[in-house]
């Protein structure tokens, strides 16, 4: 293969292999249509690669049957040396016929589980498809698919899939648009995100990861106000999911989705009433790994932010001892946030008997470390903050280590 002088033109400009469906799109460059639905859906550039200029429409993958006979024909003149002939690509399917799917599929359940056997096949041929079934309604199918047969799992014999899981791992395997995610926010006034919030209360271990994954995925995109009115119940079903620990992806997910729900005040206090807090110090306990540490103390930091959180924390019996814990042992980002913790302990909430905890555990003598060593500028700012609100209760403790008085700040 190597040995073959094969013609520039045939190959594609992004990954300079052979191209098996050439496609050209708005600007007049042609490339393979996997490399470049590749580039231009799951990468979402909407440039094209060679000119940099705009595509009026990323979807318009206008198909070059001249050039792909041509390079059938030069696979078919090289077989003898081992190349096989390219076949020729199926088209991809059209908004018609995925309107035309979706209407017979209102017919019947039978004509139900018909088409969602359909549909998965379409989006298996190609990122265009995808595309072209989001455009057609087919989120909006999946999400009502789902809403409607929550509650008929345990009805179903052992052998038959349910169509609402069927669905569901239909919309996480779509990788629905930004404007897709946003619309099934406020789909049906909030009733999709409820569905959701009972697939993962009674749903199967690979539904309820389809629901978080498709959760996380939302709360990126979404604007603020969408994520205000969330019910108690919701959180209680994510801080389960981190109970459970299903799997690392989920756990990562639920992380994702909670701080990404958390900066805004009605939401932290619904996460807290949750149960996040003991659920997360209790994580910190076993976990190890830098990256699921570092989510760990973002949301615990953010949960600070409200005298319930910290409330939360300092009621749990390890919860300052491993804030601490964490600190110099993890990353930079960990540090940094460990300490954000301790000073809202220290500005808000540190009264007599916290105060003398925080020295009875070695909280100061930590932070009096963090001066020492290579620890991030902004995790010694704050570090500074905190020894100087507390100065005249632990400038003159012996659980100060002596060789680490003199970085103890002067109070004023």
């Amino acid at each position: 293969m190597d040995e073959i002088d094969v013609p520039p033109f045939f190959l594609c400009p992004i990954s300079l292999e052979i191209m098996k469906d050439p496609v050209t799109v708005s600007t007049g460059i042609t490339y393979d249509r996997e490399n470049i639905e590749k580039w231009l859906f799951s990468k979402k550039n909407k440039t094209c690669p060679v000119t940099k200029q705009p595509l009026s429409d990323y979807a318009d993958l206008t198909p070059n049957h001249t050039l792909r006979r041509l390079v059938q024909a030069w696979c078919t003149i090289n077989a003898s040396h081992g190349i096989e002939r390219i076949p020729t690509p199926k088209p991809p399917v059209n908004k018609y016929q995925i309107s035309k799917l979706l209407k017979d599929a209102s017919h019947s359940p039978l004509m139900q589980i018909k088409c969602l056997r359909r549909l998965k096949s379409i989006a298996s041929g190609s990122e265009t498809n995808k595309r072209c079934m989001e455009a057609a309604g087919v989120v909006e199918f999946l999400a009502t698919v789902v809403m409607n047969n929550i509650d008929s799992a345990s009805l179903l014999p052992e052998s038959e899939a349910n169509p609402g899981d069927e669905a569901l791992s239909m919309l996480h395997n779509l990788h629905v648009s930004e404007a897709g995610l946003k619309s099934l926010l406020g789909f049906k006034n909030g009733e999709f995100i409820d569905s959701l919030t009972r697939v993962m209360q009674k749903g199967f271990f690979e539904s309820r990861a389809y629901a978080v994954f498709l959760l996380k995925s939302m709360t990126e995109v979404a604007e603020p106000v969408q994520l205000f009115h969330l019910r108690t119940e919701f959180f209680v079903e994510l801080v389960q999911l981190l109970k459970d620990q299903i799997s690392q992806k989920v756990s990562k997910a639920t992380l994702q989705t909670l701080i990404q729900l958390c900066p805004w005040g009605r939401n932290r206090i619904k996460a807290v009433e949750a149960g996040t807090v003991p659920v997360l110090i209790e994580l910190l306990l076993d976990y190890k790994d830098r990256k699921p540490c570092e989510m760990m103390l973002v949301l615990l930091e953010s949960l600070c932010q409200c005298a319930e959180g910290r409330a939360e924390l300092l009621s749990h019996g390890a919860g300052l001892a491993i804030v601490s814990k964490k600190i110099l042992r993890v990353s930079t980002v960990a540090n940094d946030r460990a300490v954000r913790i301790l000073l809202s302990i220290s500005k808000f909430s540190a009264t007599p008997s916290v105060v003398q905890e925080m020295l009875k555990l070695g909280v100061v003598a930590k932070l009096c470390l963090v001066l020492q060593v290579d620890s991030g500028n902004k995790a010694k700012e704050k570090v500074r903050e905190i020894l100087k609100l507390h100065a005249r209760a632990w400038r003159n403790s012996p659980c100060i280590p002596n060789s680490l008085r003199s970085s103890y700040p002067a109070y004023v």
